[in-house]
């Protein structure tokens, strides 16, 4: 009996995993008709974190937009022409629509290093440059104009960055401090774009897989819950053909990275199955 007991449970634990992908997919808050930003800091971010984000974000009858733009391009091993290429592959197979949507930064100050943290100034200049270009002119008054912005969402890594990286750290604050300098001297005026960051979780969780997916889905349905234009959190949960496209963007994308720890990452990570993101709520007090 105990023998038959144990046989089920993988075949249990697979009907659940399914189970909370179509509850997901038809249940849960989604972003639609969204001008959407991915903030990543290295080539393979995108596929090794914000898989399961990309592919349910860029489901054509959401009506999204979607880019990437990545703050490096990963040269500490002298590879950055090769992770460039690379990232641009990935992205296409992840589900954007053109290559264009792709955009990497090459610049000493954000250099691809475990030991370098990106200031966080320079991160919200450059996202001020690329998204809100109106920043730099002079106010006609303090409040009388609503902010403006030619995206509408910004995702990136939370304050642990998943994997403490500096670099994925960085991205949280410069992203932060993005959304301060939007709505600084504009009191009574909603930001216009909306920051959503990617939870860290605890090392147990972090290498369950799609074990993760019951979980996560407990957790969301006990936590407070915001609906309408502004949903949060959002919970995206792959099914297996959306994990084997994730596996592949690794796999044949970013060969230049796929090290024996990598082969690890891809099949026992959660976050390329589950990704949830909370939306941050930002002050002018930055």
């Amino acid at each position: 009996m105990q023998l038959y007991l144990l046989s089920t449970l993988p075949i249990l634990a697979v009907v659940l995993w399914l189970y909370t992908v179509s509850v997901t997919g038809s249940r849960f808050p989604k972003l639609r008709n969204k001008r959407i930003c991915l903030l990543i800091a290295h080539p393979d971010d995108e596929a090794m974190f914000f898989a399961p984000t990309l592919l349910a974000l860029t489901d054509p009858q959401l009506g999204n937009h979607v880019k990437i733009l990545c703050l490096s391009s990963g040269n500490a091993d002298g590879l950055g022409e090769t992770r460039k290429k690379e990232l641009v592959k990935s992205s296409m197979s992840l589900g954007l629509r053109n290559e264009d949507d792709v955009f990497i930064i090459e610049s000493a100050d954000f250099e691809d290093s475990m030991a370098t943290t990106w200031d966080k100034t320079k991160i919200a200049s450059l996202l001020s440059a690329a998204f809100a270009p109106n920043l730099a002119k002079p106010m006609k008054s303090k409040g009388v104009e609503a902010p403006t912005a030619t995206i509408d969402v910004l995702l990136t890594f939370d304050q642990s960055g998943v994997s403490l990286h500096p670099n994925h750290i960085s991205l949280f604050h410069g992203a932060r401090h993005f959304i301060a300098s939007l709505i600084h001297n504009h009191p009574g005026w909603q930001c216009p774009v909306d920051l959503y960051t990617l939870t860290s979780v605890n090392i147990a969780r972090k290498y369950s897989s799609f074990l993760d997916s019951m979980l996560s889905i407990l957790i969301m349905a006990f936590s407070k819950r915001q609906s309408g234009d502004h949903p949060s959190p959002l919970l995206f949960v792959s099914g297996a053909g959306q994990i084997r496209t994730a596996q592949k963007a690794m796999t044949t994308a970013h060969k230049s990275q796929m090290k024996w720890f990598r082969w690890g990452w891809i099949g026992l990570s959660r976050y390329m199955v589950v990704n949830d993101l909370s939306l941050e709520k930002v002050t002018t007090s930055r």
